[in-house]
């Protein structure tokens, strides 16, 4: 196969993986014009039209998805073949693409992120922030990190750490309008929500002598967006009551910045995993990424989570 022709079809993966044949240019370092002309190439060589450029939106054809599963296949063979040719490598080196969600990337991931990439000066991170599921079939991710175990046989998930949700707010918050002290009081409160493709996260749920209760936030009452971190901060600012994971509300409520609300009532749920592709080879740089953050985990656990409200700690009062 020449070496033009496994270009294109890489520039045309990225089309379809992007949605614009622009994006996929940037992506592989060439201008609009450029990539426009390395696709008509290939559609001449080919003898079929794989992009519908009559609609705004970039469409496949039918010959088009017809040859993107097979281009998709063969450029992920390519690089798996690549990368255990360089398995036995010492050095960890290339791009490691990971999916996290908005608050935990920007604060906890990062730090860690960048301890990591300060011992390794070949390797670069690609960080895609996002608080709603990642579609790993689709998105060009090595893994995401994910609170909650996705159900899907197509992927892996490597449980990482324990997690729960508090409902916290700021003391300034809960000074102007009271403790709740079980989940019936929250029907006099304000919220911030986070809401993502599949809806508002709105549904609040509680263990109370030994039955679930619920809380269904009414959205027209409420803070809303589709970013955790700016929900963190509006949370900080007083403006209601959030429901956070354990890892995104730990530094806060230790710096007194954030209070718990109803740390007797919160419910054990699924931890935090690292989710993969099942069939795609993991490479030396994501494995050795793995177990640093796998370790990093371990020791925040015992370190950052010690005694703070958790499952465990709650009496379940109702």
């Amino acid at each position: 196969m020449a070496t033009d022709r496994l270009g294109d079809m890489r520039l045309f993966v990225a089309a379809a993986a992007l949605g614009s044949l622009s994006a996929a240019g940037r992506k592989l370092g060439l201008s609009p014009a450029a990539a426009s002309a390395r696709l008509s190439k290939l559609e001449v060589a080919l003898r079929t039209k794989l992009i519908d450029r009559s609609t705004r939106q970039l469409r496949l054809t039918e010959e088009g998805r017809l040859y993107h599963r097979h281009c998709a296949v063969a450029l992920q063979a390519i690089d798996d073949a690549e990368d255990a040719l360089h398995a036995s490598h010492a050095v960890v080196r290339g791009k490691i693409r990971i999916s996290a969600s908005a608050d935990f990337g920007r604060h906890l991931l990062n730090e860690w992120l960048e301890e990591f990439a300060s011992t390794q000066a070949e390797l670069k991170i690609a960080l895609t922030l996002t608080d709603s599921l990642s579609d790993l079939l689709q998105d060009d991710v090595d893994f995401a990190i994910r609170f909650g175990k996705p159900d899907s046989d197509t992927l892996v998930a490597r449980k990482l750490a324990p997690n729960w949700r508090v409902l916290c707010a700021s003391p300034a918050y809960l000074a102007r309008q009271g403790v709740p002290r079980t989940p019936a009081d929250l029907a006099a409160h304000r919220f911030v929500v986070l809401v993502t493709a599949a809806g508002p996260l709105n549904e609040f749920r509680f263990a109370a002598t030994g039955k679930q209760r619920i809380h269904t936030v009414a959205m027209e009452n409420a803070w809303e967006t589709n970013d955790g971190a700016l929900a963190r901060a509006w949370t900080l600012a007083g403006h209601g009551i959030a429901r956070k994971t354990i890892w995104d509300a730990a530094q806060d409520i230790r710096a007194g910045t954030l209070k718990a609300v109803l740390p007797d009532f919160i419910e054990n749920e699924a931890g935090v995993y690292a989710v993969f592709h099942r069939n795609r080879y993991m490479t030396p740089r994501v494995r050795a990424l793995l177990d640093f953050l796998i370790d990093r985990f371990q020791h925040a656990s015992s370190d950052m989570l010690a005694g703070l409200p958790s499952p465990s700690a709650a009496v379940n009062k109702d």
